[in-house]
């Protein structure tokens, strides 16, 4: 259905008023540009995937130490220039690679005994900061919560470390994980490594830019509106937001509350796409046989759809021509490869999805009990925040928050008490016809974001652009962000793969097939 003429006027003029909105800050900004670069990657077992350096490590290839150390010398020379990595835990990694090498030494059952009982043995990971890590600060982002440290592990960082995975430190968030730009007045803004003037995304931006600068190999984050998928879009790697409640979201800062549970999804972040799949089969832990992952995905048999914008929502900016072109460009490439045909789809409530999201954020739970607050948790442990008062403090350089956790906290405070009922519809409609569509073997390709990673604090000016990632939250349908190759800038590019409640292993096997055809992740520092 096309925009009336009212609602593209609407459209025009919003975007209009941001784009100037944004250009005066730039003019008023006296930040100086960065130009620095990435230096190119030298070790070439920076270059490895965890499942093989695994292998490796088994096989007494390489040591556990000589894989640590080797990614502990690249945190050190890239780390400076992105801010991604906010606190280290190298000397206690260093030890427990010790411990590693001696155990394989010492082992007697054969590679194999290992594989299966400790995958990931002797594997560098990097934490995003809101998961529990013991011993490891737990602050995401706030001021207030400076000194809080991790007295135990989140559950799918346990089971990672169970699995023999080696944690170097925790990683960039933005405040209480609520927007799209890793930026706090704690730690300080995580930079994009292919432009340092540009964003990692967020919420687990920190994680997306020390993965991509290959700081990190595998890596753990969290989804409510896109935490996982924007910041590997912008990175140019791989990430997989779960079907929703199949990763405990235990010791986690902020704690879900209202109906959080149903939207929110903790999965994977890395390099290479082999590693997504047993990263998820051990995350998952006792949920991980509702996945069935060992059941072999025949590409030939599934049905695929591609959707390239939300029909022209007055929210959201329009897509990027090279993204309409890569998404075109893996359709001809999926029908070429495997002899499928692609349908093109359009619904008509995407150009509803941020409304969408906004509203069902706040809903209570099946009790009856709302979510907490964003400003109160903004204060915590303490007294809420007064978004007015916070403001006035961050005119004059004084506020403890950034602007954006300032603005999302006056959003809130003017939000409706009660659910739009056409909201509700819409998002029931919406539902219904995707999951029909999908049914138990489709794969939906849709954009993830309407332009490739903006310029630092771009975001403020276009806030409703991560409405793309956020609607599927709502949908509770798991999806893999895949990487496309670079742009005329030389930002990374990609799309999202969507598929119906509990298939999580299609698009995991799709993301495989287009590693191969588009060349999968790239070194900044080779540009």
């Amino acid at each position: 259905m096309a925009l009336s003429l009212l609602e593209r006027v609407q459209a025009w003029l919003f975007r209009a008023l941001m784009g100037a909105l944004f250009g005066l800050f730039q003019a008023l900004s006296s930040r100086t540009c960065d130009r620095r670069k990435l230096p190119p990657i030298e070790n070439p077992l920076l270059t490895l995937s965890a499942v093989q350096l695994a292998r490796k490590i088994r096989r007494r290839e390489v040591t556990s130490l000589e894989v640590v150390q080797a990614y502990i010398d690249r945190i050190q020379e890239v780390n400076p220039l992105i801010n991604a990595m906010v606190k280290d835990r190298f000397a206690a990694a260093l030890q427990e690679a010790s411990q590693v090498d001696k155990l394989i030494e010492e082992e007697t059952g054969g590679e194999e005994v290992l594989a299966d009982r400790l995958p990931l043995l002797g594997v560098p990971l990097s934490v995003k900061e809101s998961f529990a890590l013991q011993g490891m600060p737990q602050t995401t982002g706030l001021v207030s919560r400076r000194g809080v440290v991790a007295v135990v592990d989140a559950p799918p960082v346990a089971l990672l470390k169970r699995a023999g995975a080696i944690p170097l430190g925790v990683t960039n968030t933005s405040e209480l994980c609520m927007w799209s730009e890793s930026h706090n007045h704690l730690y300080g803004i995580t930079r994009n490594p292919y432009d340092l003037e540009r964003v990692p995304g967020g919420s687990s931006g920190g994680e997306g830019s020390l993965l991509a600068s290959a700081g990190a190999v595998i890596g753990v984050g969290s989804d409510i509106g896109g935490s996982i998928r924007m910041p590997c879009f912008f990175n140019g790697i791989f990430g997989h937001k779960t079907t929703s409640g199949l990763v405990s979201s235990d010791n986690q800062h902020p704690p879900v509350s209202g109906r959080f549970e149903e939207y929110l999804s903790l999965g994977p972040m890395c390099r290479y796409a082999e590693d997504l799949l047993p990263m998820l089969q051990i995350m998952a832990g006792p949920n991980a046989h509702r996945l069935s992952l060992s059941e072999k995905v025949d590409l030939k048999k599934l049905r695929f759809f591609t959707v390239p914008h939300d029909g022209g929502s007055v929210m959201t900016s329009p897509v990027d021509s090279q993204l309409l072109q890569v998404q075109r460009q893996v359709v001809e490439q999926l029908e070429a490869d495997l002899g499928v045909k692609v349908e093109e789809v359009m619904f008509h409530e995407l150009r509803y999805a941020f409304q969408i999201w906004d509203t069902y954020m706040g809903l209570p739970d099946d009790e009856g009990a709302p979510p907490q607050r964003f400003g109160d948790l903004l204060g915590t442990p303490g007294h809420p925040v007064w978004p007015v008062w916070e403001l006035v403090k961050w005119m004059v350089g004084k506020s403890d928050h950034t602007m954006a956790a300032i603005g999302l906290a006056m959003i809130e405070k003017a939000q409706p008490a009660a659910a739009p009922a056409s909201i509700l519809r819409h998002k029931e409609k919406l539902q219904r016809e995707v999951e029909e569509l999908l049914g138990a073997d489709g794969v939906l390709l849709y954009p993830t974001h309407p332009n490739v990673a903006p310029k630092h604090h771009h975001p403020l000016f276009r806030p409703f652009d991560f409405a793309y990632t956020g609607i599927i939250n709502i949908l509770g349908l798991p999806v893999t962000q895949v990487p496309l190759g670079l742009s005329r800038e030389g930002l990374p590019m990609g799309v999202q793969l969507i598929a119906g409640k509990l298939q999580d292993r299609l698009p995991l096997a799709l993301a495989l097939h287009l590693e191969r055809s588009f060349g999968g992740w790239r070194d900044p520092g080779a540009k």
